[in-house]
């Protein structure tokens, strides 16, 4: 035990102690370091995070056993298994890039292409997203007419419906036309009730909606199309709806229906409520807005 404290006393004196007199003398080496271990960190962390969820993952908690076993083999001057443990870890490097051979070809591919936000977990902006999603339901929307296929597709928009939310199946998925096709699929599980679709996701299906109370609705309309209306009437949300006995689509928004609305009326009325009204308004309002407080604010300090 006292030779391992010496050895410990030893490392601190000529290393970390040496360290942190030249940091006292250098004060911008200390600036260099917090740099160094940030980028180090960032790496790190991204490395994980690819790697957690994939094969692998054991192998990596495989090698740092070993960096471990090797280091304390070293201390305890276990000279035998040192050796050995130092061997292997020579051929550690190559060993890796056998190893990893896939994951690194895929992380230089991704290095050279438009995807490299997406390596690193910077998502487009909301607007991009929004739009895109819009079209993968315009997609399954037209799809699901085609086919004749009954579909409910809620879009919840600054007011949460957390409520309606609760009472389907949790998904939590990207949103894609493919899902959202299947899911709507006769004599399936999820296929009776609504789907929301709200933050850029498919939160839950089979989700069951007020119907409206509203006297002048037409007889004529189902049920589908009443809980359309009347989730429309509580919140902001937009609805899409497709008639399994028509197969034409229709929209719910404000507690008004907009009957049978082609693929690019459908995609207008979308882009118009969801994206324009929603982000870019509001963001021109508060631009103005902010113009209005700077001249009020410049009035000031002349007075």
């Amino acid at each position: 035990m006292e030779k391992l404290g010496a050895i410990w006393q030893n490392f601190y004196n000529q290393n970390i102690l040496t360290y942190i007199q030249t940091l006292q003398e250098y004060p911008i080496k200390l600036v260099m370091l917090i740099i160094d271990i940030s980028i180090v960190a960032f790496l790190a962390y991204y490395l994980l995070k690819i790697v957690k969820d994939s094969r692998a993952w054991q192998l990596i908690k495989g090698i740092i056993f070993l960096v471990i076993a090797n280091a304390l083999s070293g201390l305890l001057q276990l000279n035998i298994l040192h050796y050995i443990l130092s061997a292997f870890m020579n051929w550690g490097v190559i060993l890796i890039i056998i190893i990893f051979q896939p994951e690194l070809r895929r992380a230089l591919e991704q290095l050279g292409t438009n995807k490299l936000t997406k390596y690193f977990g910077i998502d487009k902006d909301i607007v991009t997203r929004t739009k895109e999603d819009i079209y993968k339901i315009v997609i399954a929307a037209t799809e699901l007419a085609k086919a004749k296929k009954g579909a409910l597709i809620v879009i919840e928009r600054d007011i949460e419906i957390k409520d309606i939310i609760a009472t389907g199946i949790k998904i939590d998925a990207e949103v894609s036309p493919q899902l959202l096709v299947n899911i709507f699929e006769p004599n399936t599980p999820l296929h009776d009730g609504a789907v929301v679709i709200g933050n850029n996701k498919i939160q839950a299906a089979a989700c069951m909606l007020p119907l409206s109370n509203d006297k002048n609705i037409s007889k004529a309309l189902g049920t589908r199309h009443r809980a359309a209306i009347g989730i429309s009437q509580e919140s902001d949300s937009i609805v899409v709806i497709v008639s399994e006995e028509t197969g034409k689509i229709s929209v719910a928004k404000e507690g008004t229906l907009i009957a049978d609305v082609r693929e690019d009326t459908l995609k207008k009325i979308l882009i118009s409520n969801v994206v324009t009204k929603r982000f870019i308004d509001q963001d021109k309002q508060k631009n103005n807005l902010n113009k209005i407080t700077e001249f009020f604010n410049k009035l000031k300090i002349h007075k």
